[in-house]
């Protein structure tokens, strides 16, 4: 039966996942910068990498649509720094289907955007991209057609798949750095799934 991603218990999904180590996407991402910027994170969920970010230096404003995550967010930057993150961390409350998106030398999506309905994903896109600081980088992550969650049978609704040559395409105009495409079965935070997943990393 396909459940709906509006209606997923966040707060349980990310206890699910407490204590993670931050995803390889955001070192990479910080690898293609020639150093430490502005940074913003795309549905930063518990805020594994916006701590990760925070700990080498970086300035995040870290954006979620649930309330609950932020004092996950907080915790972890507070930890990785061993003190408070004080002004270099800003958090906001917002859906990122409509979230007003500041200019980033660094922007990072981890596994968010697909959670974004497909009527809503390119008027989001468009802003991402207006974003993106000259010479700045993106980072996110992309869920094929052929993942668990896109079927109807397994599926969850409201959520944005695309195939390899519509990933490529959203990049038109940016240099690739990466693009890597993945498949294979594994967890989740709501349990065992076959995963399609596009890494890209792209630099204006």
């Amino acid at each position: 039966m396909t459940r709906d991603a509006a209606t997923t218990d966040w707060t349980a999904y990310y206890e699910g996942g407490r204590g993670r180590t931050a995803r390889d996407l955001v070192r990479h991402g910080a690898k293609a910068r020639t150093g430490p910027g502005h940074a913003v994170d795309l549905g930063c969920g518990d805020g594994a990498e916006t701590a990760w970010l925070l700990g080498n230096g970086w300035q995040v404003t870290a954006i979620d649509r649930t309330p609950e995550a932020m004092p996950l967010v907080r915790r972890n930057a507070t930890a990785a720094l061993g003190r408070e993150p004080g002004p270099r961390l800003t958090t906001v409350v917002a859906d990122l289907a409509v979230a007003p998106i500041p200019t980033a030398d660094l922007i990072l999506a981890s596994a968010s955007l697909p959670f974004v309905p497909k009527h809503a994903f390119e008027g989001m896109w468009r802003r991402i991209r207006a974003a993106l600081a000259e010479g700045g980088v993106l980072a996110v992550n992309l869920f094929g057609v052929n993942d668990s969650w896109a079927h109807p049978e397994t599926g969850i609704a409201n959520m944005t798949f695309h195939d390899r040559p519509g990933a490529e395409a959203l990049f038109d105009g940016l240099e690739m750095v990466e693009l890597t495409e993945v498949t294979y079965d594994g967890p989740s935070g709501t349990g065992p799934k076959h995963w399609h997943r596009f890494d890209v990393i792209a630099r204006g």
